[in-house]
C-alpha cells in the first residue's frame, strides 16, 4: 500500500477495491450460473442456492407488502437458523437496513436499540429457553413510536405477524426489485452497551463487501468450501463469515447456538472444511477431549478471533487438524477484519500475532500524540482503511475521541508491530490497571497463567483500593479435579519473570464467567459479581 494514500471512495475504486456490489447481486450471480450448489446445511435441512433466491424473493415481497422500503431500519433477534439468512437478504433486496439485536438480550436492552435505530419491524424468535423474545419485543411497541410490526419465527401468537405464515401467503407473488447501490447502507450494528447513547455503526455494501472479498482471496475461499461460524450472526464477526462465504459461492454450516456437544455434532455432520471461532469455543473442546471423537481431516483453515488467543491453545487445537492452519485475525466493527495471519505464515506469526493488515487495509502503532512509534514498541493500534465506517450515527462525542483528521481511527487496542508488519496485541487501552499511579496491562500475565495445569480459563481486573486505587485480582475458573491456592499461584509466578508490580495481589476462583453475546469477558461484571460481594 502506498505510504499516505488519499483514503477517500475514488481511491478504493481506482484500486480495484470499492465495486458498488451488493449482496444481492453476489446471491443472483451464484443462483444464476449454479443454482444447485449448497448455499446452507441445517440441522433442519439444506437449501441451494437457487432455492435460497427464491425464498428471499418471497419473504422479500412479504416485507414490501408490510411498507418496509428503502432505508428503513428492521431489526433482527433471532440464532444462526435459516431464517436469519432469508430475513437479512431480503431486507436489503428492498434496499433496507438490518440492525441486529444479540439473543441474550432482554427488553430494556432491546428497548434501547430499537429506539436509537428508529426500526420499523422486528424479526424475532418465538421462544428461547424460557424467554419469548417476539412478545417481549411487541409489548414494546407503544413505547417505540416507530415500531409498527413484529415477527415471529416460530410459534404463532395473535397480533404478531408469523414468519412461516407470511412466506405461505407470499408465495408465488409477483416481486419488483428496487435499486440498490453500493453505496447504501445495510448494516446497523452497535459496538458495545445498550445505555441512552449506544455507539451505532451504520456500513455500506461496498465498505464491508470489498473486505469480506478481499479476506476471502487471503484465507483462500473457494466455491466447495463448507464454512462453519460459531460466533452468533447478530455479532460482526458471524455476518463477516456468511459475507466471506458468499463471495466465493460457499457453502454455510449452520450452528443455531453454540455448545461445545453441538460443535462436536455439526462437525460430525457437516465436515466443514473452514471453520471461524474464538478462544472460548475451542478451549472448552480441548479441555473435554471432545475433538478425539470427530474426524477433522477435512478442516482446512481454522481462524480464531474475538479475543486474546493463548498460542498454547492454537498450538494444541492444530496438532488435532490433520491437514488444516490454525490461524489467527483482529476485527471491530467499525471496520470489519483490519488484520490477519495467513495459511502461509510461520507457526511463530499463526500463533503468537493477530498478522498483517488486511488488503485494502493500513495499521500503525503510535504514541499518544499519534506518532508512529518503530517496530517493537509498545503504543494504542491505528486502522484505515477502505472498510473503515465513517463514524457512529448520532453520536459527535465518540467521533471526535476516535475519528483522526488524516483518516485514521482510534482503535483502543494496545499493540506492538514488528519490522513485517505483524501485530501484536497487548490489551486494551482501558483495560489498564493503576496500581498508585504506576499502569500496566495485565493480558501478558492472563496468557501466563492460561499455561497454569490446573487452570482452564483466567482473567486479572482491577478492584479497589483505599491506599493504591486499584489492585489485581486473579480470577480463574479450575479444571475439572484441580485446586489451587493463592500461594501456589505465587510460586507459578515466579518462573513467569514477570515484575511483580504486575503480580495479581488476590486469588478468587469462580465457577463461571460473565461474558458478551460473543462471549468476551466482561471483567466489570467479575468484580461485580464475585469480589464486591465477599467485601459486604
Amino acid at each position: 500500500m502506498d505510504a499516505s494514500p488519499t483514503f477517500n471512495a475514488a481511491y478504493f475504486r481506482s484500486r480495484g477495491w470499492w465495486r458498488d456490489e451488493t449482496l444481492a447481486d453476489w446471491l443472483d450471480k451464484v443462483a444464476s450460473e449454479r443454482p444447485d450448489q449448497p448455499a446452507v446445511m441445517a440441522s433442519g435441512g439444506n437449501l441451494t442456492y437457487g432455492d435460497l433466491a427464491e425464498r428471499v424473493r418471497t419473504f422479500a415481497s412479504a416485507l414490501q407488502r408490510l411498507n418496509i422500503q428503502r432505508g428503513d431500519v428492521v431489526a433482527v433477534q433471532l440464532p444462526n437458523i435459516p431464517e436469519f439468512l432469508i430475513g437479512w437478504l431480503a431486507i436489503n433486496r428492498l434496499g433496507a437496513v438490518m440492525q441486529t439485536v444479540h439473543m441474550p438480550y432482554g427488553p430494556r436492552e432491546v428497548e434501547h436499540l430499537l429506539r436509537h435505530s428508529g426500526a420499523k419491524l422486528c424479526i424475532a424468535l418465538s421462544r428461547a429457553k424460557d424467554q419469548q423474545p417476539a412478545r417481549n419485543v411487541d409489548a414494546l411497541r407503544p413505547r417505540l413510536a416507530n415500531l409498527h410490526t413484529v415477527i415471529s419465527v416460530g410459534e404463532k401468537f395473535s397480533a404478531i405477524g408469523n414468519f412461516a405464515e407470511m412466506m405461505d401467503q407470499a408465495s408465488g407473488t409477483a416481486f419488483e426489485p428496487p435499486p440498490v447501490s453500493g453505496n447504501d447502507h445495510f448494516l446497523q450494528l452497535y459496538t458495545s452497551g445498550t445505555t441512552s447513547a449506544p455507539k451505532a455503526v451504520a456500513v455500506t455494501y461496498n465498505h464491508f463487501l470489498s473486505n469480506a472479498r478481499l479476506c476471502a482471496a487471503e484465507f483462500g475461499v473457494r466455491s466447495e468450501d463448507r464454512v462453519i461460524c460459531l460466533a452468533p450472526f447478530t455479532h460482526l464477526y458471524g455476518l463477516y463469515v456468511l459475507k466471506l462465504g458468499f463471495s466465493a459461492g460457499a457453502t454455510a454450516c449452520l450452528l443455531d447456538v453454540f455448545t461445545p456437544a453441538g460443535l462436536i455434532n455439526a462437525l460430525a455432520t457437516f465436515s466443514p472444511t473452514m471453520l471461524f471461532g474464538g478462544p472460548a469455543h475451542i478451549a472448552p473442546c480441548l479441555q473435554q477431549k471432545l475433538f478425539d471423537s470427530v474426524d477433522l481431516s477435512r478442516l482446512r483453515v481454522a481462524v480464531l478471533s474475538g479475543s486474546t488467543v493463548p498460542p498454547a491453545l492454537s498450538a494444541a487445537f492444530e496438532q488435532k487438524l490433520p491437514n488444516g492452519k490454525v490461524l489467527q485475525a483482529w476485527g471491530m466493527t467499525e471496520l470489519q477484519f483490519g488484520a490477519c495471519s495467513r495459511p502461509g505464515d510461520s507457526s511463530a506469526v499463526r500463533f503468537e500475532t493477530i498478522g498483517r493488515a488486511t488488503p485494502g487495509t493500513e495499521l500503525r502503532v503510535a504514541d499518544p500524540g499519534g506518532a508512529p512509534l518503530a517496530p517493537g514498541e509498545v503504543g494504542e493500534l491505528h486502522v484505515r482503511g477502505c472498510s473503515l465506517f465513517g463514524g457512529y450515527e448520532r453520536n459527535p462525542e465518540a467521533n471526535q475521541a476516535s475519528l483522526l483528521d488524516d483518516g485514521w481511527f482510534r482503535t483502543g487496542d494496545l499493540a506492538r508491530m514488528d519490522e513485517f508488519g505483524n501485530v501484536q496485541l497487548s490489551g486494551r487501552t482501558k483495560e489498564l490497571i493503576n496500581r498508585g499511579g504506576v499502569k500496566f496491562n495485565p493480558v501478558d500475565m492472563e496468557a501466563a497463567l492460561s499455561a497454569h495445569p490446573a487452570i482452564l480459563q483466567v482473567a486479572i481486573a482491577p478492584v479497589p483500593d483505599p491506599e493504591l486505587g486499584e489492585r489485581a485480582c486473579c480470577f480463574v475458573i479450575l479444571r475439572d479435579g484441580e485446586s489451587l491456592t493463592f500461594d501456589a499461584l505465587k510460586v507459578f509466578l515466579e518462573q513467569t519473570q514477570f515484575a511483580k508490580f504486575t503480580w495479581p495481589e488476590s486469588l478468587v476462583v469462580v465457577p463461571d464467567m460473565p461474558v458478551t453475546p460473543t462471549r468476551k469477558i466482561i471483567k466489570s461484571e467479575l468484580v461485580t459479581r464475585y469480589w464486591q460481594s465477599r467485601q459486604d
